[in-house]
């Protein structure tokens, strides 16, 4: 089969490993997603010798000297152009120890190095020396898996994830993003070598739970990742989450089904990863919170709360960042279940104001998770709560245009408290301070200094403070 290579930059290339008598190569994903029509702009070129010296002399010709990155400890090395970034490696087989994913490397030839790829699908080659460019290369029938959309490994699956378990967790990212389904063989091997992910580091781990995370269906990874029982080894605060329990005649919803279906529901909406993993993370407190009450039923109060304390372990646990991201997911966490209780309980400016204030700039994607929080398979309830949440969404805007509250901070400080009565810092400050953030939460005065002054004047006075201004 011959695959054509349009872009320019191959010709370049094929003119310049036929001048220095090198067998090339593209190989891998590019050539896969050419198949699949998706856009790529990654190549990589395996070549039958140096690839650093095929990468310096592709250089030369570009004039994109200061372009090139050079890993001598790994012999590749990347070229990059303006729409392009081009790596080069030679051709190479692989042995693997039982503790490490790092492999022994040695010289090999380009079969050699299909063998050492993870997946079918990857494990394409098209040559791209004159004299049989884009001739491809298929020992393994990749272009049929890609037909029937299927992963599945070239060679045995237990020697393929028990050599490096990390193509266990891009088998299932794979099908995720792609939509394709894992080879029953390939599938059974990956329950079968789960507990060798224990030598893959977390930050690996998160990296293909992060890609996951932002494909078009989500739940496809995760359900995967429940069912071969990796979840349970990596993310065993997710898998809690799962089943349902019932108790005189009385059975909760499967939450780990629902946060999936939130999961689906909040891609339609956004591409933010963390606003994702919110929704993730939403009611990941449910299982600790969970509690039966005659007359009641199932309850799990305080989940919200608890929910955003568990999101910091969470995070330290797959590594990732514990920044204003972090921090990010704990506040829509904690205040994910807010505007859902205004919808049900009235809707009071008091209320509004108070949601405001605490939400801030994240006002916006809270909403956003709400509205992919309602999973509800009744369309009458399904309208009837969208309709509500509609109705606070649209007096948080008429509350925030009146009262200036997003980002708000009372429009006096507990330094001016000080000031005015001649006090260092003690609890007369904070209750002033406090009264007058509720006052004006609560409409009692406007959300101006001079009536929030007058108020503290008059406060002060009544703790027995006398002004010193």
């Amino acid at each position: 089969m011959k695959v054509e290579l349009i872009h320019p930059l191959f010709k370049q290339i094929s003119a310049v490993a036929d001048k220095n008598k090198i067998d090339a190569f593209v190989v891998g994903g590019f050539v896969r997603d050419l198949f699949l029509q998706r856009s790529s702009k990654d190549i990589d070129i395996v070549v039958l010798g140096d690839g650093i010296e095929l990468a310096k002399a592709f250089a030369d010709t570009l004039h994109v000297k200061k372009n090139v990155s050079y890993f001598k400890n790994f012999g590749t090395a990347m070229v990059k152009t303006d729409d392009w970034e081009v790596e080069f490696v030679g051709a190479r087989k692989e042995s693997y120890q039982r503790d490490s994913r790092k492999p022994t490397v040695e010289a090999g030839t380009i079969i050699d190095d299909q063998n050492r790829r993870d997946f079918t699908i990857n494990a394409l080659a098209v040559s791209i020396n004159k004299n049989s460019f884009g001739e491809l290369l298929d020992p393994f029938e990749g272009i049929k898996d890609l037909e029937n959309k299927i992963i599945r490994t070239p060679l045995d699956p237990d020697i393929t994830f028990s050599d490096d378990p990390l193509r266990i967790m891009r088998a299932i990212r794979f099908a995720t993003q792609l939509n394709f389904n894992i080879h029953p063989e390939t599938l059974e091997s990956i329950k079968k070598n789960k507990e060798r992910i224990h030598i893959i580091s977390f930050e690996r781990i998160s990296d293909e739970l992060n890609k996951i995370i932002l494909s078009p269906v989500p739940s496809i990874g995760f359900k995967l990742l429940f069912d071969t029982g990796l979840l349970q080894i990596i993310f065993p605060e997710l898998a809690a989450m799962h089943g349902v329990e019932v108790k005189n005649g009385m059975a909760h919803k499967d939450n780990f089904y629902h946060t999936l279906q939130v999961l689906d529901n909040i891609c339609k909406e956004t591409d933010d990863l963390w606003l994702r993993w919110s929704a993730l993370l939403h009611d990941i407190a449910k299982p600790p919170t969970k509690r039966f009450v005659e007359n009641e039923g199932w309850t799990f109060h305080g989940h919200e709360d608890k929910g955003s304390r568990m999101v910091s372990k969470i995070f330290r646990k797959l590594k990732l960042p514990l920044n204003e991201k972090m921090k990010f997911v704990e506040k829509i966490v904690y205040l994910h279940h807010r505007p859902k209780s205004l919808a049900v309980d009235g809707i009071t400016d008091s209320a509004v104001r108070r949601l405001i204030v605490e939400a801030g700039d994240e006002i916006d994607p809270l909403f956003v998770l709400c509205r992919a929080d309602m999973t509800t398979r009744n369309p009458q309830k399904l309208e009837l709560y969208r309709h509500n949440l509609k109705q606070v969404e649209l007096m948080v805007a008429d509350v925030a245009e009146r009262d200036t509250l997003r980002n708000w901070q009372p429009p006096i400080t507990g330094e001016e408290i000080m000031q005015t009565f001649g006090i260092a810092p003690s609890r007369e400050v904070g209750i002033i301070k406090q009264e007058i953030r509720e006052s004006i939460l609560e409409g009692r005065i406007k959300n101006d200094y001079q009536e929030a002054h007058q108020l503290m004047l008059q406060l002060g006075k009544e703790l027995g403070l006398t002004s010193t201004l």
